[in-house]
């Protein structure tokens, strides 16, 4: 394999940062877990930017997930603090064997902040092909997974690189239900205009939830933790709004990258999750299967493609109570692909 001089570097760069590891706490009997915090070079719209990351990985462990998080949510997402042995896909995958890479998009957490005009969903796919090439000296097998719009990145990015062993796809489907997305867009407010993230220094065209608006918008309806909602509100973040444009075209209007994808998918979603399940214009996400069969066009390339539902919660399935359950089917279903 012949590697290009930016992917040595790259590579270089993996290895310098895993040379300091900090031992995770791990469960009597269980891999020791070490993490690390890595900053990944990354060459965007000419310019060299950062994409910052958690790379966590078991005694052994020779997979690895690459986790991209959604728009107003950063790497804390995969690695909620709040009752972790709930919440925390990062320690269940762990546990499981498995290592992640959970990053912040770029304009997020403690990645680089280009303007955001240059932030879009192509160029945080382009991004993360160079995280996943980096990795892919340590790790034999690569998974990309995805969360929302970081779902549409994990696709965009596996359907015209190709560079995947496996794709995550959760709280997303090609089929975004407008009614009730609307009402979260019309919410959102510029992020110097946020007390908490104003320090940070976004332009205006970084975007935010207004306070308090999270547990409708996020975590659909029914009785809530009122302690998860305030850890979701505490570690919320920006997306860019050009992040929107270039996804809706490449998921919805025009051929989806998706089809792309030449790998296994497994597509999860909260049973409760309005904004791409049910009418007016949203999946068919009654049952696992009825979403299998309303989502299969989309990923006509690839060789398995696997539904789940998890009831009883919304679009930010990590916060759900019952959150274990979808985080074993996927742990499951990594260890096939990596097998």
């Amino acid at each position: 394999m012949r590697w290009s001089r930016s992917r040595k570097l790259s590579a270089a760069a993996l290895l310098v940062a895993t040379a300091v590891l900090l031992p995770a706490q791990s469960p009597a009997g269980a891999a020791q877990v070490a993490c690390s915090e890595l900053r990944v070079p990354v060459s965007v719209a000419g310019t060299a930017q950062t994409m910052a990351g958690t790379l966590c990985a078991p005694e052994g462990a020779t997979s690895v997930q690459v986790l991209v998080p959604g728009g107003t949510y950063n790497r804390s997402y995969w690695d909620i603090a709040y009752t972790p042995g709930i919440r925390s896909f990062r320690l269940a995958m762990n546990k499981a064997g498995h290592a992640t890479f959970a990053v912040d998009r770029l304009g997020t957490g403690e990645s680089s902040k280009p303007p955001s005009a240059l932030v879009t969903s192509v160029v945080q796919a382009e991004a993360l092909h160079q995280v996943v090439q980096t990795l892919r000296p340590r790790f034999d097998k690569v998974l990309i997974g995805g969360h929302s719009i970081g779902a549409a990145m994990a696709m965009i990015e596996a359907g015209l690189h190709r560079d995947v062993d496996g794709v995550l796809v959760t709280g997303m489907t090609h089929r975004m239900n407008l009614v009730t997305v609307a009402p979260v867009l019309a919410n959102m407010i510029p992020a110097p205009l946020d007390s908490q993230l104003a320090r940070r220094g976004p332009d205006l065209g970084y975007l935010t939830t207004s306070p308090g608006t999270r547990a409708a918008a996020f975590h659909g309806a029914g009785k809530h933790d009122p302690a998860a909602i305030a850890a979701d509100e505490s570690t919320k973040d920006v997306f860019a709004a050009t992040e929107a444009l270039d996804n809706i075209a490449l998921t919805n209007i025009l051929i989806p990258a998706s089809r792309g994808i030449d790998v296994p998918v497994l597509l999860a979603l909260g049973e409760g999750d309005t904004h791409f399940c049910g009418a007016p214009l949203g999946s068919d996400c009654r049952s696992a299967e009825a979403l299998r069969a309303s989502e299969a066009p989309y990923f006509s390339g690839s060789p398995r493609f696997e539904t789940f539902i998890l009831p009883g919660y919304g679009h930010s399935m990590n916060y759900a109570p019952n959150a274990p359950d979808y985080h074993r089917v996927v742990a499951q279903w990594a260890g096939s692909v990596a097998s």
